[in-house]
């Protein structure tokens, strides 16, 4: 297994992450941030649709990962769960607005692009569209409708950072615990999964598809 080290620059500076629903960056790459906050490290959140509950779940999760230092902006939008592909125009300027709200990120975490949900899909198409110059690693969320892909990009995790972002999807998100796929075992066996392919030496990773990225270091 060959690893890439990024070191300093902007990635060791600002990660902005972008997700569809509120609990998706959790899902999709909680234990990769525990891992990233180091100190210096300044994590912003954009969400785009959620109820006022879920929102305050967010902001619960948010709070259960992430050290006060690293916690950046908290960023919510307005559109309807589902039908994102009906609001092209209106998340497209959201997507651009983050460009003046959160400038110049080192790192981009978003919803991977071949992913079955809909309003998952839009949010990878504009994310592209507008981040034109900068490191983006796309996530995975597991879901009824299958979809996960072959990830090419790896970071293995501790397993108390695995165990940290399964506890504070399962503490925050109250609203969702009733879910039959909503549960510590669905979270565990991903990262213990992705932790096996990438022979992780805790056994857990998340994993992300990395669509360009470009080496400079030689």
């Amino acid at each position: 297994m060959l690893d890439l080290a990024l070191q300093g620059g902007r990635a060791a500076k600002r990660i902005l992450c972008i997700g569809a629903h509120c609990d998706d960056i959790e899902i999709g790459c909680g234990a990769t941030l525990l891992a990233l906050a180091r100190p210096g490290v300044r994590v912003d959140w954009a969400v785009l649709s959620g109820t006022q509950q879920r929102r305050a779940e967010t902001r619960a999760a948010m709070q259960a990962l992430l050290r006060p230092a690293a916690r950046g902006k908290l960023i919510f939008g307005d559109f309807p769960d589902g039908r994102f592909p009906a609001h092209y125009a209106q998340i497209k300027e959201f997507i651009e607005s983050l460009k003046r709200q959160v400038p110049t990120p080192g790192l981009i975490l978003c919803h991977e692009r071949d992913d079955r949900h809909q309003d998952h899909r839009a949010v990878n198409e504009f994310v592209w569209n507008t981040f034109r110059d900068h490191v983006v690693l796309e996530y995975e969320i597991p879901k009824w409708d299958g979809g996960l892909g072959q990830p090419n990009v790896y970071v293995p995790v501790t397993a108390a950072h695995a165990r940290a972002k399964v506890n504070a999807l399962l503490r925050a998100y109250r609203t969702q615990v009733g879910r039959d796929w909503f549960t510590r075992e669905t979270f565990m066996s991903m990262l213990r999964m992705r932790g096996i392919e990438c022979r992780a030496p805790s056994g857990y990773a998340e994993a992300f598809h990395g669509r360009k990225i470009r080496f400079t270091g030689f």
